[in-house]
């Protein structure tokens, strides 16, 4: 399965993103109440300046309390990103997530970001593909 297959199957909600500058407290209340696990940094939607994770805020919280939450998602967001395009396969993202362990790959098209997918919408579509392999297989198997 490819990544263009994940897009079309989650809909078309949109990337959450968030500008420079927002605070730390702002970002978090959007993870909150959209219940979703990242935001992607960008300047106008499109570009991907960094993305800050549920996990970036945790630890930060960790490190430095409550204080961390008046700073701005620059200072916390991940800014080296991995990204994907539409034509990579489920097994090439999955593999890459795995070993920068890391959920969240926004989908690139040139420099414009067309989409972003999770470590879930990339394991429900493996799954799927299994799934209808077995099917075929037993198929095969009892002559159907």
């Amino acid at each position: 399965m490819l990544v263009q297959q994940i897009l079309k199957s989650k809909g078309d909600d949109g990337v959450v993103t968030v500008p420079p500058g927002t605070s730390v407290s702002k970002a978090a209340e959007l993870l909150s109440s959209r219940r979703i696990g990242a935001v992607i940094v960008s300047p106008d939607g499109k570009r991907v300046s960094g993305i800050l994770s549920e996990r970036d805020i945790v630890r930060e919280l960790g490190k430095r309390g409550v204080p961390c939450l008046s700073d701005t998602v620059d200072s916390l967001m991940t800014a080296k990103i991995v990204s994907c395009t539409r034509n990579e396969s489920t097994d090439e993202v999955l593999g890459r997530m795995t070993e920068g362990r890391f959920r969240h790959m926004p989908v690139m098209e040139g420099d414009q970001m067309v989409g972003l997918i999770s470590i879930g919408d990339v394991v429900k579509a493996r799954l799927m593909e299994l799934s209808a392999e077995k099917e075929a297989l037993e198929g095969m198997i009892k002559g159907f």
